[in-house]
């Protein structure tokens, strides 16, 4: 078997294995781990590359100069010259046990153990309690293990619990005693069930139950550690297969109650599935086309309000303002989740803004330019994306009509056009300055004006016109200025009140 291992893991393998030790001691055992041993058996490219030896941390340092140790784990990282960002840094682990899990979350202590398979028993899952050792010619000198099959290459595998069968047999089992596996650490819950989707593995049945039994531990752990994991779930390209599984086994409730309300709600003429359904297959929609996380979880939260804001049953049922309802329940989604400020405020713009309206022949450059001037050139492209999801979503089988692609035509061609008060041949100091006045609301209210006629016709974005046209809006009030700025804003119709209307009346929305 022909396992593909960088240079610089063998290379560091083997300066732990060569090792100058006093007592007349030669070298310190040296095994691959975790993750990457079943990356190499599945033959996929491995994130990360770790290595387990009997060395104690000190030791390790000794070894190896340029290197760090910053925990209570016996974990050394070692700094490389590699290139590639998951070999920059190479964390040697020394054998370990751990006691007891109090807080179903970390282990009250670590214990550096003797053997690499009491390293291997403390793990989650069989397929990453396997280690590969690089070196066996001299496995008799070093006293290696029964349970060690030999490799070509000089390679040996150490499989205590059949990991490898378990890779076989495309199988996701718990080390050991599955219940206590998940007791020590509920974070494996969804690590399981993350793996199983990663890898199109099933769960075996005993680890399975044993999910379904604790499920409720999830609460137990920090919101940051399962929003991590939920996104590695969400990133997969069978993230939907992922979703279903986490409602099958109880996790869902205690990671997205709020997707669960779509459970069973059934829509209205132009859906075929219920609410969940509907997240589900858009967000499948989106994972199989390799989208950013930001819209794979617009696609799966896109309608999160509309059980909130149904009215009526049958063909006939209507969500009146579901995208608002549903950007508020996102925001706070996730907030709990501790998303990051930026990635929510995206998401919730997208989400507020998916129901977008456009036809071909009913409206004009000037909407296509308020419409980019509300949602931002910059989250078109996305809200086309989100688009496509919420359609396959909703059984039509086509993802991209040909109106899309007319609106991309339209929005090259207005894309120059000033659709911001920064692209005003103007600015607030100029204001100022025509009309007299200190800096307060009324300079706004003045742009405002401006902008919206502009949006109304480009070709009044000329400075000398601006200026006059200031002149002019000096003698409003701040109140009459207002109203203005309302009334030209209100040609945005042609997205938003008066087509669109007859679009919510079409599609059963209000």
């Amino acid at each position: 078997m022909n396992f593909n291992i960088p240079e610089e893991i063998i290379n560091i393998a083997g300066k732990l294995e060569k090792a100058n030790l006093p007592a007349g001691r030669h070298g310190f055992k040296a095994y691959l781990v975790g993750g990457c041993v079943r990356d190499l058996f599945l033959k996929r490219e491995s994130k990360d590359w770790d290595i387990a030896t009997n060395a104690k941390p000190k030791e390790t340092q000794k070894i190896f100069k340029d290197s760090v140790y910053e925990n209570n784990f016996g974990t050394v990282g070692v700094k490389t010259r590699s290139e590639k960002e998951n070999l920059k840094i190479v964390e040697i682990t020394t054998f370990r046990l751990e006691s007891e899990y109090t807080d179903k979350r970390h282990p009250d202590g670590v214990k550096f153990a003797k053997t690499i398979e009491e390293d291997l028993g403390r793990r989650d899952f069989t397929v990453n309690a396997m280690a590969l050792k690089l070196n066996a010619t001299s496995d008799k000198e070093q006293g290696e293990s029964k349970s060690m099959s030999h490799f070509p290459f000089g390679m040996s595998l150490i499989d205590p619990f059949g990991g490898q069968k378990d890779l076989e047999n495309k199988l996701i089992r718990a080390v050991g005693d599955a219940d206590e596996r998940f007791s020590e650490d509920a974070l494996r819950l969804m690590r399981a069930v993350r793996f199983a989707t990663e890898l199109n593995f099933k769960i075996e049945e005993k680890t399975l139950k044993a999910i379904e039994k604790r499920a409720g531990l999830l609460e137990t752990i920090a919101k940051e550690r399962i929003r991590d994991e939920f996104i590695k779930i969400i990133m997969t390209s069978e993230a939907a297969r992922g979703m279903l599984l986490l409602e099958k086994l109880g996790l869902l409730k205690y990671i997205l109650p709020e997707l669960r309300e779509g459970i069973g709600v059934a829509q209205n003429l132009h859906h075929i599935y219920t609410v969940f359904e509907h997240h589900i297959k858009s967000l499948d929609y989106a994972a199989k086309q390799n989208y950013s996380l930001e819209v794979r979880l617009t696609a799966l939260l896109h309608d999160l309000g509309k059980p909130k804001t149904k009215y009526g049953e049958g063909y006939n049922a209507t969500f009146h303002g579901h995208e608002m309802a549903s950007a508020k329940m996102v925001a706070q989604a996730l907030e709990r989740l501790r998303f990051s400020k930026d990635i929510i405020e995206k998401i919730v713009h997208l989400v507020r803004y998916h129901m977008f309206y456009y036809n071909v022949g009913e409206v004009s450059e000037a909407g296509v330019r308020r419409f980019l001037a509300r949602v931002g050139p910059e989250s078109v492209d996305d809200l086309l994306k989100i688009r496509e999801a919420d359609r396959i979503g909703s059984g039509t089988p086509k993802a991209v009509p040909y109106k899309n692609r007319h609106l991309l035509f339209m929005i090259e061609k207005v894309k120059t056009d000033p659709i911001s008060p920064k692209m005003l041949k103007v600015d607030g100091a100029i204001v100022m300055k025509i009309a007299g006045i200190e800096p307060g609301p009324k300079v706004g209210q003045i742009l405002a004006v401006l902008l919206e006629e502009v949006l109304d016709d480009p070709g009044k974005n000329i400075k000398e016109n601006l200026e006059l046209r200031i002149k002019n809006l000096v003698e409003f009030s701040e109140k009459e200025l207002i109203v203005l700025a309302k009334s030209a804003k209100g040609k945005k119709e042609e997205f938003e009140v008066g087509v669109e209307e007859e679009m919510k009346k079409k599609y059963y929305v209000k």
